[in-house]
């Protein structure tokens, strides 16, 4: 099933340099956006599976005015953004573009963590002319890590956080997305993040891309598990100059944009001044037509719930 939707924002668009912020809506739902607007690079930021906008508030402040920030929340996720008949990872990969087409603009900096660094590695690869570069912040590491103990486990984690998540959605902390969503979601990622599935996709990124790298374990991990999956990354950057690492930092996958946010910043004026073409990027483009599929439900790391 093929869905055709042309994304648009309510309410109207503001003035340049004036922040913005409501619903951007894309197929069957709607987005929670905020576009602080004006000339400067437009930088839009990826969020973690299950996370929010709020998470990359001292990125934003750190790197300063003189950017243009786009951020929101997934779908079902925050305290804003509707609920879906998609949670694919397809449908994730093209709010993007339905983000950016009702915000009239045409190219972009991604900055992913976690689940959002696979999101803006798929979308890199696939919009070379679109994308000024990418940073990736602790995820998109190819590596098989999903087997069949994996993902019984990650189904009881899930089953196991299921009763609570209720009590934490008005907090917009947790998604409005039932448990068994949640884990087939978690599920899906691995099996996208897979040595075959993702490796392919990294060595075809012909633009900057920049990863800033946590160190040890957070909620959910056992063991070196995340340290194991991080060395993924070794091979994908002896195969493409295009993708090195900025920063390998002391903070855990958790906690990377809280206490390593100056890190993701460097890396994103590193890949910034890569870019060979004027920074004039945030010229007003007509709004595209976005096609969503419908597919299976998708995820991000199994070691934490970001």
């Amino acid at each position: 099933m093929t869905q055709h939707s042309t994304p648009h924002s309510s309410p109207s668009q503001g003035s340049a340099g004036a922040t913005w912020t409501g619903m951007v809506t894309v197929d069957d739902t709607a987005l929670a956006v905020t576009d602080t607007g004006g000339p400067g690079i437009p930088v839009v930021y990826l969020n973690g599976q299950f996370a929010t906008q709020g998470y990359w508030r001292r990125v934003i402040a750190e790197l300063g005015p003189g950017w243009r920030h786009i951020t929101y929340d997934e779908r079902a996720r925050g305290r804003k953004s509707k609920r879906s008949a998609d949670y694919s990872f397809e449908a994730a990969v093209r709010d993007v573009d339905a983000v950016l087409a009702a915000r009239g603009l045409d190219r972009a900096l991604l900055v992913g963590w976690s689940y959002g660094a696979v999101v803006g590695a798929h979308w890199a690869r696939r919009n070379p002319e679109r994308a000024l570069g990418a940073v990736l912040v602790d995820g998109a590491f190819p590596y098989d890590w999903l087997d069949e103990a994996m993902e019984q486990r990650i189904r009881k984690q899930f089953q196991q956080w299921g009763p609570f998540l209720p009590l934490l959605r008005p907090t917009g902390l947790t998604p409005r997305m039932n448990a068994d969503q949640m884990a087939d979601s978690n599920i899906e990622l691995g099996r996208l993040s897979s040595e075959r599935e993702l490796g392919p996709v990294l060595d075809g990124i012909t633009v900057p891309v920049r990863y800033v790298v946590a160190s040890g374990t957070s909620l959910g991990s056992r063991g070196d598990e995340q340290e194991r999956i991080r060395t993924g990354l070794d091979a994908v950057t002896a195969r493409n100059p295009h993708i090195k690492v900025s920063a390998k930092v002391a903070s855990n996958h958790g906690a990377i944009l809280k206490k390593d946010f100056r890190a993701v910043v460097e890396a994103v004026r590193e890949v910034a001044a890569l870019d060979p073409r004027p920074h004039t990027v945030g010229a007003i483009q007509p709004p595209v037509r976005v096609n969503v599929r419908c597919v299976t439900p998708l995820g991000e790391e199994t070691a934490s719930m970001s």
